[in-house]
């Protein structure tokens, strides 16, 4: 439809000219009546109390800032919307690498003497790991040498695999040693092979030959004159194997004994007061810690050193000062000059005897000063009245033993 201009012309060329501005100018009116609408008039309850809405507060970029905006594929940013803003972590700070210094030595073993004696520790797993901890536990001492010979899956029962007699035998005599140290038996709860028959471990007839040969075998050392420390059997996780345990202690125990060796029970250091098995306890210093490995048999290290711990004390009784390490050798050189005297010199010397703690006797010592003794009594106390002739003096009016009855007043 045309509209008609009062002078007749047609209003279509400025219709279209009013379409074209509009169509230039209305994203700008839009965008600015879109800004009008954002914004919001407060109240007096919003200045108050606050609107209820949190608005975020964005710290403006600093020039020296990297721009966010790179790696968005834009080219310098200024017409792209900013990214989200994104929560970088910071990288934990750890410390430079120490200086390069020198390593703290620990304590060096003590020099070993050309005649140092040794002790020799045989046996399965168990006297295995006890070998090397009563090393430790020898280190300093410049007279002990600890040698171990020790098979893993070895006992006295498969003498077909590993014959301990004889190798025994050998041992003693290729390293002469002064002590002899014996654990074994933790892999000898199997079947036996005898001359008559294959005994069935737990039997009686199976006893009664182990302990035949635990005998032949402790019989060695007595035969090489050397001092022998039998170390019984722990606990084990196993209730079966803890009660066969027992068992075989016993024999170790009367058998060891009987040719004059000693027995080292360590039995209460592994088990809790109502003798279990456990697998924490108090090491060699009285702190908790892991006495026994995952499977409820082996040792750990501080377990192996509690064990060493045992053997320690009776070992250092049966070679005498020098495997002690605080002890060193005298010689003519050490000794005191009072050795050297000539007898005329010896002669002048004034000998006292020993005085007692108890003597001589202290000059008032038993009184304390300006102490007098009592007075005489003249009158005999309540006590002397009571224990010598049986009279009890008769209780105040009013008081709980007062069990007399009240004189009665007649009346006036």
């Amino acid at each position: 439809m045309l509209l008609k201009h009062p002078d007749g012309k047609s209003w279509t060329r400025l219709t279209a000219v009013v379409v074209v501005l509009c169509a230039l100018l209305g994203p700008f009116l839009l965008t600015d009546a879109l800004a009008q609408q954002r914004v919001e008039r407060r109240n007096l309850l919003d200045m108050l109390f606050g609107s209820g809405r949190t608005q975020r507060m964005q710290p403006a970029p600093r020039d020296d800032a990297p721009d966010d905006r790179r790696g968005y594929g834009l080219d310098d940013g200024r017409n792209a919307r900013p990214p989200e803003r994104i929560i970088r972590r910071r990288p934990a700070v750890r410390p430079p690498p120490a200086a390069a210094r020198a390593p703290v030595q620990a304590d060096l073993p003590a020099t070993k003497l050309a005649d140092a004696r040794k002790i020799l520790v045989v046996g399965d797993f168990l006297a295995g790991g006890l070998g090397d901890e009563l090393g430790t536990a020898f280190a300093a001492a410049p007279d002990m040498i600890v040698e171990t010979r020790s098979n893993i899956a070895s006992g006295l029962v498969r003498d077909d695999y590993y014959d301990w007699p004889t190798e025994l035998a050998r041992n003693i005599a290729e390293i002469k040693p002064a002590l002899l140290v014996v654990m074994i038996g933790a892999n000898d709860r199997q079947q036996m092979a005898t001359d008559a028959a294959k005994e069935k471990f737990g039997t009686e007839a199976w006893f009664s030959v182990y302990e035949t040969r635990v005998a032949a075998f402790a019989a060695i050392a007595t035969k090489a004159k050397i001092p022998l420390l039998w170390v019984g059997l722990p606990a084990f996780q196993s209730p079966s194997a803890t009660t066969d345990s027992i068992s075989l202690n016993a024999i170790y125990k009367s058998q060891s004994e009987k040719v004059g060796g000693e027995f080292i029970d360590i039995w209460d250091g592994f088990v809790d007061e109502s003798g279990r098995f456990i697998a924490t306890g108090s090491d060699i210093s009285g702190q908790p810690v892991r006495l026994r490995g995952a499977d409820g048999i082996n040792f750990t290290k501080a377990g192996k050193r509690k064990l060493a711990f045992y053997v320690e004390k009776p070992a250092r009784r049966q070679l005498g000062e020098m495997a002690s390490p605080d002890l060193v050798r005298l010689d003519a050189s050490n000794l005191p000059d009072l050795i050297n005297l000539p007898p005329s010199e010896v002669q002048k010397i004034i000998q006292t005897q020993p005085i007692s703690l108890s003597d001589p006797d202290l000059d008032g010592g038993t009184e304390l000063l300006g102490g007098k003794p009592p007075p005489p009594a003249t009158i005999q106390s309540p006590r002397e009245l009571l224990v010598e002739r049986g009279e009890m003096a008769p209780a105040p009016a009013g008081r709980v033993d007062n069990y007399g009855l009240a004189k009665l007043v007649p009346a006036p």
